[in-house]
């Protein structure tokens, strides 16, 4: 067995994912890709932002086909031996898995880093195929055409991971990223000894392929293609399998499955189903503790740069999807380029790709309190920003007022809206007076689960605080109203029953202890003016 070459270490890792509290069976997978094999000359690449289980598939589709191995014992036990004649593919292939994210030591150069990779690769086919006289000085792919024209069985299944994590090295440069497409072409491209390539990466090809170095690739995107979508990141109904198993084998749940769809869910595949961020499920589940996992797990100050760079051009979108709004965005994920993000829509499809944002429907949107987070925390923090930063800076200080029924400076602190010149306070409508209160109230997301437009009593309410680290804590109904009264928001709120949100059902006790209070918003478009009523409910 060899490094790369049927080696073993695939099928190692996979079946200690197979072994996990939280492990999800999604071998369902090589149904589909099983006839590629079949048919040959088929090479798919997956791209999806970090921890999205690109490498947990890989290992999987290795460690079946790979004849390194023998792999009975993980899946026999899972959906795929269910799969007619599954057994006349599984570990019958010799299979090159090559993960391109690591280095020899101390290297500092593209040429050390890809001598390394030929160098073991070449090792591996020496060692298989003793019989073949082996020149090292010639390239991989020559030695592999040699063993496939004396030998027409001898063909290869390639799995290559994370292909693109050289591009992100510094050492690297502009030449070295053409050498690299060159290397991978001349291996891959119209090669009789290659039966399938499976490769992933975070970002698109056509990032860095402006010619036809990998054309023979079908790109599979989360944005763009609805293909294997359902194999990176939990579905909703994988997502309810996992909180059971976690409210069957946790002493103390801590956790809520509206939770968990709170804080990681709002990713969505291209036909509309919704995916929650498989790292972040799983840690907090393994943790019984809601927590920024995914976020915390790679280089995300590219997020900071990107906003830093570009404010003209993205605040006010910003600012609207503080607001818990989508966007419309023409995405461009080929221009996905580190550090060199022009546009509205570069930036905002560079941060589609990184999954920093949500896309769905020709919009995007900051996807859940995970992220959400990780832009409050830019927007208290960038004064470049302008209106949206002293708006943002202001929003404990709103949330205290609120709780302490202080109208007055309630008001104040919206009417400094007018004092930085919000260019959404036309306020032709609500969305616009929206995105301002949101802002204002960014500091409650701390402790507060704020929903938007939630579905209680007898309609919809504009906002709506549920208390998150304290169920003790106050408890917040907010309505808006343009040209109208607070008193009139504060009606509709009693007409409407909305407090029962916070109600338990019938002969069951009540989730939040706290008061509860009704705050009416309004604005006066003629006088320009803001006018506020909070009102304890009970």
């Amino acid at each position: 067995m060899g490094i790369y070459l049927n080696s073993k270490t695939a099928y190692h890792l996979f079946k200690i994912d197979t072994e996990q509290p939280y492990f999800v069976d999604k071998t369902q997978i090589l149904e589909e890709i099983i006839p590629l094999v079949e048919n040959g000359g088929s090479q798919v690449c997956i791209t999806r932002p970090r921890r999205f289980g690109k490498t947990v598939m890989a290992n999987l589709i290795s460690s079946f086909f790979s004849r390194g191995c023998n792999a009975e014992d993980i899946f026999g036990k899972l959906q795929i031996s269910k799969y007619v004649d599954y057994q006349q593919y599984m570990n019958k292939y010799p299979v090159i898995h090559i993960t391109f994210n690591k280095q020899p030591r101390r290297c500092t150069s593209y040429r050390e880093y890809i001598d390394r990779i030929e160098g073991l690769l070449i090792k591996d086919i020496r060692a298989a195929y003793p019989d073949v006289e082996v020149d090292e000085a010639e390239a991989v792919w020559d030695i592999l055409l040699t063993i496939n024209d004396r030998d027409d069985s001898a063909k290869f299944i390639f799995i290559l991971d994370e292909w693109d994590y050289i591009f992100h090295q510094s050492f690297v440069t502009e030449e070295d990223k053409q050498a690299y497409l060159s290397f991978l072409q001349n291996l891959l491209k119209d090669m009789p000894y290659v039966i399938f390539t499976y490769m992933t990466g975070i970002l698109p090809i056509a990032k860095y392929s402006s010619g036809s170095e990998l054309n023979m690739f079908l790109e599979y995107t989360m944005a763009a293609e609805e293909k294997f979508s359902q194999y990176f990141g939990f579905t909703e109904q994988e997502a309810d399998m996992l909180f059971e198993r976690y409210l069957t084998s946790t002493v103390k749940p801590n956790l809520t499955r509206e939770g968990l769809r709170y804080w990681y869910d709002g990713y969505w595949t291209k036909s509309g189903n919704r995916l929650y961020n498989p790292r972040s499920v799983v840690a907090s589940l393994k943790n019984n503790n809601f927590g920024n996992y995914w976020t915390s797990s790679g280089p995300y100050d590219e997020i900071f740069y990107y906003i830093e760079h570009n404010v003209a051009a993205v605040r006010d979108d910003l600012a609207l999807m503080a607001a818990g709004m989508s966007v419309p965005v023409r995405i461009l994920e080929y221009a996905a380029t580190s550090m060199s993000l022009q546009t509205k829509e570069e930036i905002f499809s560079a941060m589609v790709v990184y999954g920093f944002l949500s896309y769905k429907n020709g919009k995007v949107c900051i996807p859940n309190k995970e992220l959400m987070e990780k832009f409050s925390d830019m927007l208290q923090k960038e004064p470049s920003l302008g209106y949206v930063y002293s708006l943002a800076n202001e929003s404990a200080r709103m949330l205290e007022a609120t709780l302490a029924g202080d109208t007055e400076t309630m008001a104040q602190i919206l009417e400094l809206a007018h004092d930085t010149e919000v260019p959404l306070l036309s306020y032709n409508n609500e969305i616009e007076l929206t995105a301002v209160v949101n802002l204002v109230y960014l500091a409650a997301r701390d402790n507060y689960r704020v929903e938007r437009e939630d579905k209680v009593g007898k309609g919809y309410v504009d906002f709506i605080f549920y208390p998150e680290t304290d169920r003790g804590a106050d408890c917040i109904v907010l309505e808006l109203k343009i040209d109208s009264t607070p008193e009139d928001a504060i009606r509709q709120i009693k007409d409407r029953n909305y407090a029962q949100r916070f109600k338990g059902k019938i002969g069951e006790q009540d989730k939040y202890t706290g008061r509860i209070l009704a705050v009416g918003i309004s604005y006066d478009k003629s006088r320009k003016q803001h006018s506020c009523q909070v009102e304890v409910l009970s």
